[in-house]
Order: structure tokens, then C-alpha cells, then sequence
């Protein structure tokens, strides 16, 4: 299991965190995010080193205060790396994700209605929540991301709303690129470089 979490993440966390409450502050009911909202829980999405490190310590931690439920993440993981090695657009043994053009296409394709290991599908609410990645701290709120810098919203917020009110509830995440530099840390420490998936760095 991957150890090696910078001190820094913290800050990230944080800087990530506060950007999201001033978005929702601005965006009111637009913002529809709530508690036992899944709809971003489904479907693997690419995340990095970084945040499978944050999500291995959140797992370590949920093992030692609720070990049954830690059982059930960790068990969730393995079937979904079962369910999905065969079709992997990357490495089946490591989940390394394949870089390139033709490697995202596959990927945008790929088991998009398998519900995430850490979502809970009694509660439908995340178990390690506190520990999730920078891409769920992200979705919902207008986002600009892909090769255009398109302005991007989750397809249940913001209905009503002008392309303008849109725009002016952006939420700005990480202005001094923070994320970038802890990713570069992490992947010279741990040795493992590129992005995976929640299943593949649960299931270890």
C-alpha cells in the first residue's frame, strides 16, 4: 500500500474546500449537491497518485475506527477491479490508466454505470468522504476543464440559470497549481506515475 501522503495535501484540501463553499454560496439553489446524491458516483473517472494515497490513508483510518465498514469498501474494490480488469483501458494488473487520445476515448466509454467501491449503496452517501479525490470535490459546481477550458456544470444544478449567473458562480480550485507539484512529490516518492482508478488503489 502506498504510504506516502505530503504534509501539504492538507492545504490543498482546505484551499479546495473553502473554493467550493464561496461556489455554493454564490450559487444558492442552483447548487442542487446534497447528501444522497449519487450521481456522480457512478462510473470510474481518472484520478491521480495523489488522491489514491489521500484515499489509502482514508481507508487505513476508516479501518481502525469502523472495521466492518472498511471491510465493505475493500470488498466492493476487489469485485469492481474483477469486474472491470478485463476491459481496462490501461494496465489490468497495476490500473494504470493509457495516455493518449485514443486511450481517453476508451476510457470515456468505459463502465460508466459501475457505482464507485466508497459509495455506500445502502445510505448512498461516500465512506471516505473526508479522504475523497480533488475530481468529487470539483463536480457540481461550473468548472472549467478538457482541452477548451469549457465552463462545465453537473447536468442537475443550475437549471434556470443564464450563461452569465452561470459564469459568475465559477469556481476558481487550485489558482497556484499546488495539486500539480504534490502529484509530481508523490509519484517520485511512491515510484508510480500516471492515473488510476477508486477500485484499483482500494482493492490493494
Amino acid at each position: 500500500m502506498r504510504s506516502f501522503l505530503p504534509a501539504a495535501d492538507q492545504k490543498l484540501v482546505q484551499i479546495m474546500d473553502a473554493a467550493l463553499a464561496e461556489t455554493a454560496r454564490k450559487s444558492g439553489d442552483w447548487l442542487v449537491c446534497r447528501k444522497g446524491c449519487t450521481q456522480c458516483c457512478f462510473g470510474p473517472f481518472a484520478i491521480s497518485q495523489l488522491d489514491a494515497v489521500r484515499l489509502q490513508k482514508g481507508l487505513a483510518n476508516l479501518t481502525k475506527s469502523h472495521p466492518q465498514r472498511a471491510a465493505r469498501v475493500r470488498e466492493r474494490a476487489k469485485q469492481a477491479v474483477a469486474l472491470l480488469a478485463p476491459n481496462f483501458p490501461g494496465d489490468s494488473k497495476t490500473g494504470i490508466l493509457d495516455e493518449g487520445e485514443d486511450a481517453e476515448a476508451r476510457f470515456a466509454d468505459f463502465a460508466n454505470s459501475e457505482p464507485c467501491p466508497a459509495l455506500d449503496p445502502t445510505s448512498g452517501t461516500c465512506d471516505l468522504y473526508s479522504a475523497r479525490p480533488m475530481t468529487c470535490r470539483t463536480f457540481g459546481p461550473p468548472v472549467r476543464s478538457g482541452p477548451e477550458d469549457a465552463l462545465g456544470v453537473c447536468e442537475l444544478c443550475y437549471h434556470g440559470a443564464s450563461d452569465q449567473q452561470i459564469a459568475q458562480c465559477e469556481m476558481v480550485a487550485d489558482p497556484d497549481n499546488l495539486e500539480e507539484r504534490l502529484i509530481a512529490e508523490v509519484e517520485k516518492k511512491t515510484g508510480k506515475r500516471g492515473n488510476t482508478i477508486v477500485a484499483y488503489c482500494l482493492a490493494e
